[in-house]
């Protein structure tokens, strides 16, 4: 079946930057909506951002427009969210998830670490 793989997660001092990267095997990944996840412990997992199959949507949780920017390649099956301005509020793991018309299920990957610290 399908699998991500999440990478880039790391410590950032606030107002600086990652880019995390979700690398997709296992399906046709150019037919897949994809999004980006993250989840505080303890906490309800919560919407960051979305695009589209062919990358002409994208939407974006208010908590995160105008900082973030989720964009993806098909030719490499890689999804990405840029992140910038982070604030410590940004402190989470965060997952990617691929959806399709059609499919039983959505696919989730392990998620990566991202603490934003001075």
């Amino acid at each position: 079946q399908g699998q991500l793989v999440e990478s880039g997660g790391g410590l950032v001092q606030p107002g600086g930057s990652l880019r995390l990267s979700c690398a997709a095997s296992g399906f046709t990944f150019s037919r897949a909506a994809m999004s980006w996840y993250r989840q505080v412990t303890g906490k309800e997992r919560e919407w960051v951002a979305l695009i589209t199959n062919d990358g002409t949507i994208r939407n974006y949780a208010a908590f995160v427009k105008g900082r973030f920017t989720i964009s993806r390649d098909n030719a490499k099956n890689t999804a990405y969210l840029q992140m910038n301005s982070l604030k410590s509020e940004d402190t989470a793991v965060y997952f990617c998830n691929a959806a399709s018309y059609g499919w039983d299920h959505t696919y989730w990957g392990q998620g990566t670490q991202v603490t934003v610290s001075s």
